[in-house]
């Protein structure tokens, strides 16, 4: 199965008010319905259920669905505080793909993928996201949207929809015709909110989480949130910061369990900061990295990752850009070994023979058991000549 074909039309964006409910009501007042008895097959709810444990059935055995059970406990933990009552219907898939996503499907199946985990600062903010993706399960959004499709005879295009998704590029299809509602995403995140509360998370961690992704989105060329597939269904994202920093602070204070989950996602870190930089999406990933280095300005694999961008982007002043974020790293002394990869690919660059050398010696000291060994000592080679 590829990497791609996890798109979901529950895409983990949103924005928030429970129909009903004022502002400074919608934290404390709002009560989770009770367990969901599995629907008869013959229904539309009981069809949807059936064609998402097939899908799920192919997620489990997919090559890019993380097996680090340590991990996916963790992740699951959070889950269960959020769902409550439900914990015991909610399964979660950590998948590896590097955009921001989590999705949940009315049978239970969650998936959260590793380009959202990378992005969150904390676990309240991934809390935040999650919590989102059970409220539009809580509030069975699928089953609407499901029987507003046969209402208006696109029932086919929509079933389809909630098969595998052949291409990321498809997301602007997918959210333009067939995401949630601009309600649905408004009440989704309102529980969402409501669940974070009730977990003991802080809910003001929630607006940084869309706040620190339109970073990235607005430092594309011509990056204008109202053009990205992501906030193309949704409360613009003015309002929906707003909105969410206004129902949090009615009801303030909770944890964000920082530390903890830097040290749960550390493992894999290094894994997941490649996904990205071979995305190849330049400008975004430096915004990312800008911020993340700021926050955390002594881990040197942020440093590393940011350096591979400008080497591989190449643009004016890139490359010194680069030798300067690597030798931070360096600095540091927990860099990874491709950083001194990296630097002695300038030096080759540049015909600078004996710093190549040196860099690429260090590396290969460093990791002997780098896949690319060969080719480095033929580089190697080829500086003696």
């Amino acid at each position: 199965m590829r990497r791609r074909g996890f798109l979901r039309a529950g895409c983990a964006c949103g924005a928030l008010l429970i129909p009903g409910l004022g502002r400074a009501q919608a934290l404390s007042d709002w009560q989770p319905p009770t367990r969901f008895a599995r629907p008869d097959i013959s229904t539309d709810e009981g069809g949807l259920w059936a064609m998402m444990d097939r899908e799920e059935t192919k997620l489990r055995r997919s090559p890019f669905t993380i097996r680090d059970s340590d991990l996916r406990g963790y992740v699951h933990d959070i889950a269960c505080r959020l769902g409550g009552e439900h914990c015991s219907d909610i399964r979660v898939h950590l998948v590896r793909t590097p955009l921001f996503n989590a999705s949940m499907s009315p049978n239970g199946m969650m998936q959260v993928w590793t380009g959202l985990m990378l992005r969150v600062d904390n676990e309240a903010q991934l809390a935040a996201v999650l919590g989102h993706e059970i409220g539009h399960y809580l509030a069975r959004h699928s089953l609407e949207r499901l029987r507003d499709a046969k209402s208006r005879s696109a029932f086919a295009q929509f079933m389809g929809l909630f098969g595998l998704i052949g291409a990321v590029g498809q997301l602007a299809t997918l959210a333009g015709a067939f995401a949630y509602s601009r309600d649905h995403e408004r009440e989704a995140d309102s529980i969402g909110l409501a669940l974070m509360r009730n977990a003991g998370y802080d809910p003001a961690e929630a607006a940084k989480v869309w706040d620190n992704l339109l970073l990235e989105i607005k430092a594309k060329p011509g990056g204008d949130p109202a053009s990205s597939p992501m906030f193309a269904t949704h409360p613009p994202p003015e309002e929906r910061k707003e909105t969410l920093m206004r129902l949090a602070e009615a009801s303030p204070g909770g944890v964000t369990n920082e530390r903890t989950w830097q040290e749960k996602t550390a493992p894999l870190r290094h894994e997941w900061l490649g996904d990205e930089i071979k995305r190849g999406q330049h400008e975004e990933s430096l915004a990312l990295l800008k911020r993340m280095i700021e926050r955390t300005p002594s881990q040197a694999e942020y440093l590393y990752a940011r350096a591979e961008v400008y080497r591989l982007r190449a643009k004016e002043n890139d490359l010194d850009a680069a030798i300067a974020d690597y030798d931070a790293a360096v600095a540091l002394g927990t860099e990874p070994p491709q950083a001194h990869r990296g630097l002695g690919m300038i030096y080759r660059l540049r015909n600078q023979s004996a710093a190549a050398k040196a860099s690429f010696e260090r590396y290969l000291q460093l990791a002997p058991e780098a896949p690319d060994f060969a080719i480095i000592k033929s580089y190697m080679e080829e500086d003696r000549t």
